[in-house]
């Protein structure tokens, strides 16, 4: 049997996981995002900024009430070291696209996983406030894939090798959720809820291998 703490600690480690990874996406869309390829891709790259730092913030808000009013409820400065080392490094437009897609279909994945098993809850609120621009950030990234998947020269490789290191983390991060025991028997998350697999299944078919490519 699990204790309340221990509850706590698993998810306010998670939800400050999903929020650092958002707060540094925010970050990258608007200092990589200006440099965009076209107009268009710019200005909605600006656009998504605003919303993943919007999420960012409801996310630490959130983190703070779980540790008893504690946590930092102004804005943000700085994340809390929990994002992912591939999303820290992104510089160039190639591996901004990869980030966000690779990032926001894993986080699709398991805010589903937890949103369905836990609607009516605190859980189930906080995360659905999220969903609909989430998926909106997911059909922007999955598009710019595709387009430099079917890029020429090396572009394509480019892309696979940037989006590889950045799944690389986010595979073994699913793995982790989707066994850790707290939270599996807190009933926060179901048991054999396969968060990584389904990420995989949700992936464009051609990223779903594990092959890095050698970009010439």
């Amino acid at each position: 049997m699990v204790n309340s703490t221990d509850v706590n600690y698993e998810l306010i480690t998670l939800i400050e996981t999903i929020a650092d990874n958002k707060f540094i996406l925010g970050d990258r869309l608007v200092e990589v995002g200006v440099s965009g390829p076209d107009l268009e891709g710019t200005l909605a790259a600006i656009a998504m900024a605003q919303s993943e730092l919007g999420h960012a913030r409801l996310l630490y808000n959130w983190g703070a009430n779980l540790k008893g009013g504690k946590g930092n409820k102004n804005d943000v400065k700085e994340q809390t070291g929990k994002a992912f080392d591939s999303i820290v490094k992104i510089e160039e437009w190639i591996s901004l696209i990869a980030g966000l897609y690779c990032i926001n279909t894993a986080l699709n994945i398991l805010i589903t996983a937890l949103t369905s098993h836990q609607k009516s809850s605190d859980i189930g609120l906080q995360f659905n406030k999220l969903v609909k621009e989430q998926e909106e950030h997911i059909l922007y990234s999955k598009s710019w894939a595709l387009k430099l998947l079917n890029d020429g020269g090396s572009i394509p490789a480019r892309f696979v090798n940037a989006f590889k290191l950045c799944e690389q983390e986010v595979i073994t991060w699913l793995k982790q959720v989707e066994n850790n025991i707290v939270l599996v028997e807190s009933d926060v998350l179901l048991k054999n809820s396969n968060l990584a697999d389904s990420y995989k299944n949700a992936l464009i078919p051609s990223l779903r291998d594990e092959e890095i490519v050698n970009a010439q």
